[in-house]
């Protein structure tokens, strides 16, 4: 019965998210069913409104940490808070969604001989001694600060998805997602460019954290997606992880002058303590998905800075 459609039946989990949704557009553009599957703890209706009467698309609430029964094909497993102010709102539920996320949707894929993609994050490597980081860095993570529920509970989704791999012969996708941006990106996530944009557009202060010399690489949502499609539908063999980011460097200074000549704002930067824990530079080593998956980001943060800020324009403004 697993093949009786020629269409590939996908679940996405976060499939309301800033990164579910765009992945979700993407997918239903290339003729598959999608089974969004969302606890809207983060997604919102909102994001995926224009597809809901799609009629390959389907809604599901639900929340990862309890087992599901679905048949698919493949599984994105995107489901988890990813802002730290989100994250720490509740980090034991979030060490739980990344853990026994990981654990239900390797259940799935493993009873439905599903092949499954991991959503993880460069904050696997922690606040890092070596830069740019190549994934085969093991990493430098606090185990009990306040920001490990989410590192630490990425760390363990990528042991589990190896292990099952080993195991149980589970085909495996595993991405380590650098700074992600634009449009549908949360207005209250903390995430650094979504912050500068909104106060910009407020003409608030500009929130700089330390000496604003730290670094971060920002990758736009629609390069970062065509890195899932391709990895996801590499050779069996390339299991990841993969690292998926755009590899050129910026300060918070930069970005934040970008972002207040790019919206004009009258808004002037004032300077907070650095948070626990926070790493002062991130940019990845992409030579791997450049072999393995012939993926290089297009887009400039520029180009993509503009895309955003016109969403966020729009949404203050309604």
């Amino acid at each position: 019965m697993k093949n009786y459609s020629h269409r590939s039946r996908t679940l996405i989990t976060g499939g309301a998210g800033f990164l579910g949704s765009h992945l979700s557009e993407r997918l239903l553009k290339d003729g598959q069913d999608i089974i969004c599957l969302d606890n809207f703890f983060t997604g919102t209706k909102d994001n995926i409104a224009s597809l809901l009467n799609h009629p390959q698309f389907e809604l599901m609430r639900h929340d990862v940490t309890f087992p599901l029964y679905v048949e698919v094909d493949e599984i994105y497993n995107l489901a988890c808070p990813a802002s730290p102010i989100h994250y720490q709102f509740d980090p034991v539920q979030t060490t739980k969604t990344s853990v026994h996320g990981a654990i239900n949707m390797l259940g799935l894929a493993k009873r439905t001989k599903a092949k499954i993609f991991q959503a993880s994050t460069s904050e696997v490597y922690g606040d890092p001694e070596i830069h740019p980081q190549p994934e085969s860095y093991w990493g430098k993570v606090n185990p009990i600060g306040t920001r490990s529920c989410y590192d630490e509970g990425k760390r363990c989704a990528e042991t589990l998805f190896f292990d099952y791999r080993r195991q149980h012969n589970l085909s495996i996708k595993v991405a380590r997602i650098f700074n992600t941006y634009g449009p549908r990106m949360h207005p209250n996530d903390g995430r650094v460019v979504s912050n500068f944009i909104v106060q910009a557009l407020r003409n608030e202060p500009i929130t700089l954290y330390g000496d604003g010399t730290q670094t971060r690489s920002f990758c736009y949502v629609d390069d970062l997606i065509e890195g899932f499609v391709r990895l996801m539908h590499s050779d069996e063999a390339i299991t990841g992880p993969v690292n998926l980011g755009n590899p050129s460097e910026f300060t918070m200074l930069e970005l934040a002058e970008k972002i207040l000549n790019l919206t004009g704002s009258k808004s002037k930067p004032i300077y907070k303590p650095l948070p626990q824990d926070d790493p002062r530079q991130r940019q990845p080593d992409i030579t791997l998905a450049k072999k393995e998956l012939g993926w290089t980001p297009k887009v400039s943060l520029e180009d993509g800075l503009k895309e955003t800020i016109a969403y966020f324009r729009k949404l203050l403004n309604g």
